[in-house]
Formats: C-alpha cells, sequence, structure tokens
C-alpha cells in the first residue's frame, strides 16, 4: 500500500456512492507482488554478481532489492494511473463542453458523456467509472458539486482539483458553467500539450543516460573477461574499490531519474 506522503497517517477517502477508488493508494495483487519481486531479484542480482561474482551476495542482495522494489513500482503505477486520470479528464471536458454548448443540463451532459468516453476508452476505464458513480449520485440527489470535490479529493490531479473548486463556486453562484468547462480544458490541454512537447525533447537524453548506465557494466564484464586479475576480489582494497564504483553507479541511477522527471 502507498499513499501521498506519510503512509501510517493516510486516511484513505472514501466515495459518496458506489464503489469509488482513492487513487493516492494501489493495493497489489499478490500475482503482482511476485512478479515485481522477481523482477527486482534478478536484475539487481545480475548487476551485483557481475561487480561480486559472489552467487550468494547476488541472492541475499538481490532479494533485499526485490522488497524494496515492490514499494518502488507500486508508486510509479500510483503515478501512471493518476497521468492517464489526467489525460482522460481532458477529454470528459471536451464532451461536456459540448454536450453544455449543444443546450444540455449539467446532468444530461454527465450522462452523455458516459457513453461517448465509453466508445473512446473502454467501459472499465476509470474516468467512465468515475463518471457513472456521479450520475448515480445525482440520482440520489446528491449535489453534483459535492460529488465533483469528492472525486478531485480522491483522484489527487491538480487539474481536477481546481476544477472541481472553479465547478463549485460557480454553480452556487449561477455562472457560466459553460465558459468554466470550456476555459478549463483549454488550460489542461495546453498543460499537456507542453508536457508532451518536453518529454519527446528529453526522450533522447533520457535513452543516452541508459545507454551509459549500461556501459560501466559492459566495461566490468570485458575487463574479467580478458583475465590477468584487473578486478581483485580477494583483498579489503578491491572490495571497498568495487563497492565504491557501485554506490557511484546506483547514485548516477537515481540522479538521471529525477532530472528528466519533468513535472508541471
Amino acid at each position: 500500500m502507498a499513499g501521498k506522503k506519510n503512509k501510517t497517517s493516510y486516511i484513505p477517502i472514501r466515495g459518496l456512492v458506489g464503489s469509488a477508488v482513492d487513487y493516492n493508494i494501489y493495493i497489489p495483487s499478490k500475482k503482482e507482488k511476485v512478479l515485481w519481486f522477481l523482477v527486482g531479484l534478478v536484475a539487481s542480482g545480475a548487476v551485483l554478481y557481475i561487480f561480486y561474482e559472489s552467487l550468494a551476495v547476488s541472492l541475499i542482495a538481490g532479494a533485499v532489492c526485490g522488497v524494496v522494489f515492490v514499494p518502488l513500482r507500486t508508486k510509479q503505477t500510483i503515478r501512471k494511473r493518476k497521468q492517464k486520470l489526467s489525460l482522460q479528464f481532458r477529454e470528459l471536458l471536451d464532451a461536456l463542453s459540448s454536450s453544455v454548448a449543444a443546450g444540455k443540463n449539467i446532468q444530461d451532459a454527465f450522462q452523455g458523456a458516459v457513453d461517448d468516453l465509453a466508445i473512446q476508452f473502454t467501459k472499465d476505464s476509470d474516468i467512465v467509472r468515475e463518471l457513472e458513480i456521479i450520475c448515480s449520485g445525482m440520482y440520489n440527489n446528491i449535489p453534483i458539486e459535492d460529488l465533483l470535490t469528492n472525486f478531485a479529493q480522491r483522484s489527487g490531479v491538480e487539474d481536477i482539483e481546481n476544477f472541481a473548486n472553479v465547478f463549485a463556486t460557480c454553480y452556487r453562484k449561477g455562472g457560466n458553467i459553460n465558459e468554466v468547462i470550456k476555459n478549463t480544458a483549454e488550460i489542461i490541454g495546453d498543460k499537456i500539450e507542453i508536457k508532451m512537447e518536453l518529454e519527446t525533447m528529453v526522450a533522447g537524453q533520457k535513452n543516452e543516460m541508459n545507454i551509459m548506465l549500461v556501459m560501466p557494466l559492459l566495461f566490468i564484464v570485458v575487463m574479467k573477461s580478458m583475465g590477468g586479475g584487473l578486478i581483485d576480489l580477494s583483498t579489503p582494497k578491491g572490495i571497498l574499490s568495487v563497492t565504491a564504483a557501485l554506490a557511484i553507479f546506483i547514485i548516477a541511477y537515481f540522479v538521471g531519474q529525477w532530472i528528466t522527471d519533468i513535472k508541471l
């Protein structure tokens, strides 16, 4: 399980109706946990064996890395799911804007968006499920602004939270809902386009970074295959030098990931 920042104090946010999901939390299945553990074990074990040439060290330390990899992968899954939800929400705003501009009321606009997005994505997609929850809540006389606010809180997506706040204020005070939806859709769309352009620009650097991370491993393999005791692991000095090299390798990986992580 993974929360926002403090996993021990984070309280899951419940939906107002139906089986709503808190997107700040993801509980991997047993199959996923085993798969992620094995991926971490094999990848880290192979790297450790290249450095230390010890099967015992590779298995023991690799198992530890496999355990650590599970929560890291869980956080990655949460982040990717939120990114996907943000893209789907952008399409929702387009559908709502078109419906409201055509003269439909808010309830009919949301109901129509369910069918439109079920075709564009899938019926099991997150955004379609959230729309069904919102429509079900409206039929049960729950205010639309409360449903949207609850969805925004559960999503943990800044764009959805901003839209829900503006929509609630405008809807209660009788503002122009169509303009709110249209302007929000344009702003979110611009942010997504800028982020995609930046990711395209950084893609080449990411590939170069991955190659540079693999090169030291290949270099060590070549050195060891040449023989002649170029790397002596039988002395404390040799073990210390290899450990220092491995530490630099790990730090370089995380620094590279941090530099190429684009946030808007």
